[in-house]
């Protein structure tokens, strides 16, 4: 699972760990954009139909890589009941941008890459609900520095080596 707040690279780092590990990959965005489309209020909509579509290609015995913001514990724990549930080593990186110079410039210059989607402004993103993790309450994650991505996804494929896999 790859979580952090918008801009911190998360979805660049979940997309490459998808493809170097021929993972299923799995982006709360791509369900929650239509939905707020149609005039749903998404709420933890989006994030239990992501939940629900990873557990059955986990019974598929497939490796899924999640892209989500992953903000509070309720949401932390529910990654770590289905990993237990479906019997599966469960690994989060939680990206940051160690400068925040840095993490407000790729916040104002992103772009939507979905249709319909609409990002968030640097303002929203301070804003946010975002807890800092806490490793008794919301179990282990390793933390990755995705200011440069390529740097990202070595040291994400490092701490994944010492990692079961399926």
């Amino acid at each position: 699972m790859v979580s952090g707040l918008p801009g911190t690279g998360k979805t660049t780092l979940a997309r490459a760990l998808a493809r170097d590990l021929a993972a299923v990959y799995l982006r709360v965005d791509v369900v929650e954009t239509p939905l707020v489309q149609a005039g749903i209020d998404v709420g933890p909509l989006g994030y239990q139909v992501v939940r629900e579509l990873a557990a059955s290609n986990l019974g598929l015995a497939a490796e899924v890589v999640v892209d989500l913001v992953n903000p509070i514990p309720v949401t932390r724990q529910m990654w770590v009941d289905l990993a237990t549930e479906a019997a599966v080593p469960l690994v989060v990186f939680e990206c940051t941008i160690a400068d925040e110079h840095e993490h407000r410039r790729r916040v104002e210059g992103r772009r939507p890459d979905l249709p319909g989607q609409v990002v968030p402004t640097w303002d929203e993103v301070v804003a946010r609900e975002y807890l800092p993790w806490d490793e008794d309450r919301d179990g282990s994650r390793v933390v990755i520095d995705a200011t440069d991505s390529d740097a990202a996804l070595r040291d994400a494929m490092a701490a994944l080596a010492g990692q079961p896999r399926r």
